[in-house]
């Protein structure tokens, strides 16, 4: 399926890309090469072959919960007792935007 001068037109608007006539020319060139490129893929799609949308399969939520770990969970006093400066159970650091204190 070739790409023609208003298909790459539209793609264009789309993305808002300015393209002169010489330009269109040439992007709709390279962009048919492009699609032309990818036909070989064609011969692997088969009327049996199921659509790949992810590589891994059925994959699901794989985070952790967000939970605090009692186990592990390091108390506020251990945490800030090294620290330079603190204030109100929190590290406290020099201002990097501005306008603190």
């Amino acid at each position: 399926m070739a790409l023609t001068e208003d298909d790459v037109r539209a793609i264009a608007a789309y993305a808002t890309i300015a393209l002169d006539d010489a330009e269109l020319a040439d992007m709709t060139a390279y962009l048919n090469d492009a699609v032309g490129m990818l036909e070989p893929i064609l011969a692997y799609a088969g009327e049996d072959v199921e659509p790949t949308f992810h590589p891994i399969g059925d994959l699901s939520n794989v985070m952790r919960s967000d939970a605090a770990d009692a186990d592990r969970a390091l108390p506020t006093d251990v945490a800030l007792a090294n620290a330079a400066s603190s204030r109100e159970g929190q590290f406290r650091v020099p201002s990097i935007l501005g306008g603190g204190e």
